[in-house]
């Protein structure tokens, strides 16, 4: 798209028709973004904490103020080639107050930058300069140029982790932040262990390759791991002979391949996930915890034009096993080797994901993106067509077995899901790239830092947020 051509105003929402439920989402765009990036913006990605948003695009990435919309910073001069996507780092240590984002590119390379929030603009400490609102001072041209030197030298530029052969699609750290999982177009994923200290801000990055793996047969879409923060999630997967960290990754192959560490300290896959029809575009961890205590679902979306909910297979035999194990081992959550149990009486080390729900099928070509609230439970979809589309469960139906009975007279998964609303041609003409849940702290919010807004990045350079109103 030209630079010279603004994008087109966005159109009225469409709420959908909510024939099966008393809900309906009321989807009102906001002002965008400013300034507009005016080339295709990959995915916008909220902090968790404070009120930024960094979104890849080109060769650099823009970090924009969450409670402005306007811009905040910028990172340049690291890449090659396009930055594909972006991730914030988790703090490592107790005194470790630096911000970190890494940054996959086509050049085949993740770089990790770092924000210093003791020395941020202005010299403010405690944290301040990462909150500062960089407001656009339009028709001042004296000092523009100077102002965006000055914002991209607060991002360092630390550390580039080389090893991919293609371009770096996908990346994602562990919950605690040890873990840095990169995916290609090589059909690998990587696994890099953080070995720095993390003490302090002068701490030098220093990553190590713990693992390639190497089993899908095509592109390597999308990595994303388990949350840890969930009770359920921690306590002895695979009943303890597995790490708590837990990695999913998509394929242009169709499917998805589920990786744990065993007690050996190697990576695994222990499950495959087939059923997709085309190109797994991604996949979603279910962050909120779950009414029956089981371990998250996985949400996919792809290509077919279909999202799938993939479940943990646990029989009660297990679960007897586990209760007994934890209170041997005194709720360690993770056992050196297999504990007591003999060679010949391990179980299999494979695992069993069932699909027990698919979501309405609204989107007429590829679905992109889509994000799982960890707040309400509803899920935002987008992709080729330009639709947002925005789902709700149906608790009273949303027990994980296989009760529907499909065309062909076999059972497959229930179909448990209601959509909310909608919104068409959300970007005008153009694809839109992703979607995402993030708290608002804008003016219009009237409880900052804990109502959600959705974000939509597309191929016209615009990044736009979206009201949800549930009615």
């Amino acid at each position: 798209m030209s630079s010279s051509s603004p994008p087109p105003p966005p159109p009225p929402p469409q709420p959908a028709d909510t024939n099966a439920t008393s809900k309906a989402a009321i989807i009102t765009p906001l002002s965008p973004f400013q300034p507009d990036l005016y080339q295709r913006a990959w995915s916008s990605v909220p902090h968790p904490t404070l009120p930024l948003l960094a979104t890849a695009h080109a060769k650099s990435v823009t970090v924009f103020s969450l409670a402005t919309f306007t811009k905040h910073s910028a990172l340049t001069g690291g890449h090659a080639r396009s930055v594909r996507t972006v991730a914030w780092q988790p703090p490592r240590g107790s005194t470790n107050k630096r911000l970190g984002l890494v940054t996959g590119s086509f050049d085949a390379t993740a770089g990790l930058w770092s924000f210093d929030a003791e020395r941020g603009a202005g010299g403010a400490g405690s944290g301040d300069a990462l909150e500062r609102e960089i407001r656009l001072e339009r028709g001042d041209d004296d000092g523009d140029d100077d102002k965006e030197e000055e914002e991209d030298k607060e991002w360092e530029f630390n550390l580039v982790l080389e090893g991919h052969e293609n371009e770096v699609k996908s990346l994602a750290f562990s919950p605690g932040g040890q873990y840095l999982a990169t995916s290609s177009r090589d059909k690998s994923v990587w696994i890099w262990e953080d070995v720095s200290s993390g003490e302090g801000p002068d701490d030098e990055d220093e990553w190590e390759t713990v693992a390639v793996l190497s089993e899908h047969d095509g592109d390597v879409k999308a990595v994303a791991w388990a949350p840890s923060h969930l009770p359920n999630a921690r306590a002895g997967v695979r009943r303890g002979h597995y790490s708590a960290d837990v990695l999913a990754s998509a394929s242009y192959d169709d499917t998805v391949r589920i990786w744990r560490e065993d007690a050996d300290g190697e990576w695994v896959c222990v499950a495959v996930l087939e059923g997709h029809e085309g190109t797994v575009w991604g996949l979603q961890w279910e962050t909120k915890e779950r009414s029956d205590g089981r371990f998250p679902r996985l949400m996919t979306f792809s290509a077919d034009g279909s999202i799938r909910v993939w479940t943990l297979r646990v029989d009660e035999e297990e679960e007897e096993e586990h209760g007994a194990d934890e209170q041997q081992e005194g709720n360690t959550g993770f056992r050196s080797g297999f504990g007591s149990v003999p060679n010949t009486m391990r179980r299999s080390l494979r695992e069993d994901w069932d699909c027990t729900a698919v979501l309405p099928k609204v989107h007429t070509r590829d679905i992109y993106s889509v994000s799982w609230s960890a707040d309400t439970g509803l899920v935002a979809s987008t992709g080729s067509d330009g639709l947002i589309v925005v789902y709700a469960e149906d608790e009273s139906a949303s027990q994980d077995v296989v009760g529907t009975t499909a065309e062909d007279g076999t059972l497959g998964p229930r179909s448990n899901w209601k959509v909310l609303g909608t919104v068409t041609n959300a970007h005008g003409p153009y694809e839109v790239n992703h979607i995402t849940w993030c708290k608002r702290f804008d003016p219009g919010a009237e409880r900052k830092g804990k109502e959600e807004m959705l974000v939509t990045a597309g191929d016209d350079g615009v990044v736009r947020p979206w009201q949800v109103r549930i009615s």
